[in-house]
């Protein structure tokens, strides 16, 4: 693993609020992903650095095409001063035409910046064998998410055997499998109108219709639901795949379905 922010085995995603990155802390969180949803300032992830002690923060994602470089490596230079050892940048292709050249000129930029944001410090949101090929070659490794353990292990040969692989694993606390799979379906229906999440389902076998309809079969391929111990097993089954980090992504329903701190303190003891 080539990157200088060590990881734990099992981190949890968090919004971009002081308070509930802390609270998630509290409750037993060492690793704290940041939606990349709700990221609309760079400065709201000094923020949780700021309001937090010990847990490593990941940005999940900054968009290339949202965020100057020159922006972000200004960032890094910051927290590594005021946090060191506790900032990962992970970092997304921005949804534009020749989205990998301009990635490319993004990560020069990052390089040339003073001093640079050494790949060591980064991560890529990637699924398909280009963009794990890339995390491979300029970034300490790569995040995926909306993935089976046969995409993990698959993922795993690409990387090849030093570079960080963190999984982001959407959860939902209940044993009852038609409420997980209704709390959850709303979050794949968005996150599969994505052309890329759509095209890496179509790759790990779902078909068209079970895509479009958001089948049992395909929430139960991308999803654990169930007990802290079932979300466990599946944690276990990821990390024998090839995963060295698992970001557990709890979903909730109208606050009857576990989630925040509450969710983190239930499964903190999973790793």
């Amino acid at each position: 693993m080539t990157t200088t922010t060590p990881l734990v085995p099992v981190g949890f995603a968090t919004g971009t609020d002081p308070g509930e990155a802390a609270a998630a802390e509290a409750a037993g969180a060492r690793a704290l992903w940041l939606a990349g949803g709700a990221l609309d300032r760079l400065d709201r992830i000094a923020g949780v650095l700021d309001a937090t002690r010990d847990a490593t923060v990941i940005p999940g994602i900054i968009s290339a095409g949202v965020f100057p470089a020159i922006d972000v490596s200004a960032l890094h230079r910051d927290l590594a001063v005021r946090h060191p050892g506790r900032f990962l940048v992970g970092l997304g292709a921005a949804q534009q035409p020749r989205a990998m050249a301009a990635l490319g000129s993004y990560l020069d930029a990052l390089d040339a910046a003073e001093p640079p944001l050494p790949p060591g410090e980064r991560i890529l949101a990637a699924l398909g064998p280009r963009k794990l090929e890339l995390a491979r070659e300029r970034f300490a490794g790569a995040v995926t998410l909306l993935v089976t353990p046969e995409h993990t292990a698959g993922a795993r040969a690409v990387l090849g055997a030093d570079r960080l692989l963190a999984v982001t694993l959407p959860v939902v606390l209940t044993t009852d499998a038609a409420r997980a799979r209704t709390a959850v379906r709303p979050m794949l229906e968005f996150l599969l109108g994505v052309p890329g999440y759509r095209d890496n389902a179509r790759r790990l076998g779902f078909a068209d219709d079970e895509i479009s309809g958001i089948a049992d079969r395909l929430v139960d391929g991308f999803v654990a639901w169930g007990t802290p111990d079932d979300v466990a097993a599946r944690v276990a089954e990821h990390r024998a795949a090839g995963a060295d980090h698992v970001a557990l992504s709890v979903v909730g329903d109208d606050d009857v379905l576990p989630a925040g701190a509450d969710a983190v303190g239930r499964l903190a003891g999973i790793a």
